[in-house]
C-alpha cells in the first residue's frame, strides 16, 4: 500500500494506478456483531502536482456481515465506496501528510472503512424488526 512518489517523479509518471487486497484490522467495524468478510478490495489512482502533493482516489469494495440492526436475522451488504484524498508534505492540520518520498495509504485506507461503512444492517430493505406475537 505504498506509492513511491519519489521514483515516479524520477521516471516523469505524474499519475498512475494501484490496486490491491487489504485486510482489514476488525476493529474498525462499527456495527455490533457484525464484520468485514473476506479482504477489502482497494483500486484507484493518484496525480502528482507541481507542489508536490499527491490526489489520491480510493475505491473500496468489501462485504459486511452480522446481525440485523432491527430484527437480529442474518445480515450481509456489498459496500462500493469512494473518496478523494490529499497527501502533502508535512502536516497541514487537514490532509494526510507524508514525507516527500513515499506514500503509506494505510491510514487512509482505514479511515475510507469507517466512513463507508452504513449505520444499520439490514436483514432485507423492508425489514419491520422483531414481530411480537
Amino acid at each position: 500500500m505504498i506509492i513511491d512518489v519519489r521514483r515516479q517523479l524520477a521516471l516523469k509518471n505524474y499519475t498512475g494506478g494501484f490496486s490491491f487486497r487489504y485486510n482489514c484490522p476488525q476493529d474498525l467495524v462499527l456495527l455490533p456483531a457484525a464484520a468485514i468478510c473476506g479482504e477489502v478490495e482497494v483500486s484507484g489512482s493518484y496525480e502528482i502536482y507541481e507542489d508536490d502533493s499527491v490526489g489520491v482516489k480510493l475505491n473500496l469494495s468489501y462485504l459486511i456481515k452480522g446481525e440485523c440492526s432491527y430484527c437480529l436475522e442474518a445480515a450481509q451488504k456489498k459496500i462500493e465506496y469512494s473518496a478523494d484524498v490529499l497527501f502533502v508534505i508535512g502536516d497541514d492540520g487537514e490532509n494526510y501528510s507524508y514525507d516527500g518520498l513515499t506514500i503509506d495509504l494505510t491510514t487512509a485506507v482505514n479511515d475510507t472503512v469507517l466512513f463507508s461503512q452504513p449505520q444499520i444492517l439490514l436483514c432485507k430493505p423492508d425489514c419491520k424488526g422483531i414481530e411480537i406475537k
